[in-house]
């Protein structure tokens, strides 16, 4: 994968693909964290004399043209005022008013292009639509990891048709979750959450290989308790899921690797606020009550792992942690890998982040992954069609 420390983009056209898809209120940006990630990358073309090209999506527009909550106009001018000078905005994706506009940069300017989603063609990987955006351009940078794992024009595509480079943010994701997955520092926690287990059983089958231990949470570890003959109750549980759980339970036993399930767990009848919880064996739910976070134990047990670890990855909640009843599993896991000064903690994107930024322990992390989807298929051992196409 070449990167753009490879080369000298002085009086080039460089498109490059960034992930602008920040959260908006009323036509402001509230949550500038992805906007700030692709400075680096930007700042180094401008240094090099290119005239920079930033195209992106946002949200999820019909795909049938301009649909006004979806501009990314505000975006333009949040990395304005970020980067302290001005950024051209294009209406247009391509076409001719977006050539004019381009035409007239200087070298250093920055000009961002409309969603892109705008048009029906991005997400189909359409060759057209991927050859009128290479058009603007000398050359393709991609720098948008969170969408990394989507084949369409703008992260695929386009690489067919332009000399292409990664950025400084998708080159320092994909080496920091590869490193951990081919050399991590032993002992190797992986912390998996969330509510449904098929989301993460590639995911968990591939690092069965790679961890020391795997700790279980969130509503899945329901589906593996259940495997191993507990009665869970009203919780949620994935039925068509429980022999390939059984496989999983079998095969970490097979491979001397750890698997952690809780032990007990804060259950209540319904999720909200305000509700009377009660702490439960994980084995012995009553049938009218339903788990939703991990129990003091389980925190215990969750916690003693994770501060021997040399490296952890987590991704996933332990529970329903935007509720403060159901949130304390989440942030013992997350003060837990505050708390290991020594080690390198992994967050792979997601809800995870949410939760680090929730509890205001996201300076205390090691790594904060931008791409959920991308940074889980990468840990499963899939091929990313952004990264395959800059090979």
């Amino acid at each position: 994968m070449k990167t753009i420390d490879d080369a000298d983009f002085c009086d080039k056209r460089v498109i490059v693909r960034v992930d602008f898809n920040v959260p908006m209120k009323d036509g402001v940006v509230t949550d500038d964290t992805r906007i700030r990630s692709a400075i680096p990358t930007i700042k180094k073309l401008v240094g090099d004399g290119a005239k920079v090209i930033l195209m992106s999506h946002l949200g999820r527009p019909s795909g049938n043209g301009f649909e006004q909550e979806y501009s990314l106009e505000p975006a333009a001018r949040k990395l304005s005022d970020l980067i302290g000078r001005p950024v051209i905005f294009s209406n247009d994706t391509t076409g001719e008013a977006a050539i004019d506009k381009i035409a007239s940069m200087s070298d250093g300017d920055i000009l961002v292009l409309e969603n892109l989603r705008f048009d029906s063609r991005e997400k189909k990987n359409d060759e057209q639509f991927a050859s009128e955006l290479a058009s603007l351009a000398d050359v393709y940078v991609n720098d948008a990891f969170g969408t990394a794992h989507r084949a369409h024009a703008s992260t695929a595509g386009i690489a067919k048709f332009l000399p292409s480079y990664a950025g400084y943010l998708l080159t320092r994701e994909v080496e920091t979750i590869t490193g951990m997955l081919e050399n991590p520092v032993r002992p190797f926690v992986a912390v998996l959450g969330g509510s449904k287990v098929s989301d993460k059983i590639k995911v968990i089958d591939n690092l069965i290989d790679k961890a020391d231990t795997i700790i279980i949470g969130g509503a899945m570890c329901f589906t593996f308790l259940k495997a191993q003959g507990a009665d869970v109750g009203k919780s949620l549980v994935e039925d068509d899921w429980i022999e390939p759980c059984k496989a999983m339970l079998q095969k970490a036993k097979d491979r001397d690797t750890i698997l952690l399930l809780p032990v007990d767990v804060v259950c209540a009848t319904e999720i909200k606020s305000g509700a009377e919880v009660k702490v439960c064996n994980a084995y012995s739910i009553d049938n009218n009550l339903m788990g939703l976070d991990i129990g003091p134990k389980t925190i215990e047990n969750y916690k003693l792992a994770i501060s021997e670890a040399g490296s952890v990855f987590w991704n996933g909640p332990m529970g329903v942690f935007e509720i403060d009843e159901f949130a304390q599993g989440t942030k013992a896991v997350a003060e837990g890998l505050a708390s290991n000064v020594d080690a390198k903690t992994i967050i792979g994107g997601g809800d995870s982040v949410a939760a680090v930024n929730k509890f205001n322990l996201a300076d205390k992390m090691t790594f904060i992954s931008t791409g959920g989807g991308a940074s889980m298929e990468l840990v499963q051992g899939d091929t990313l069609p952004g990264v395959a196409a800059l090979g």
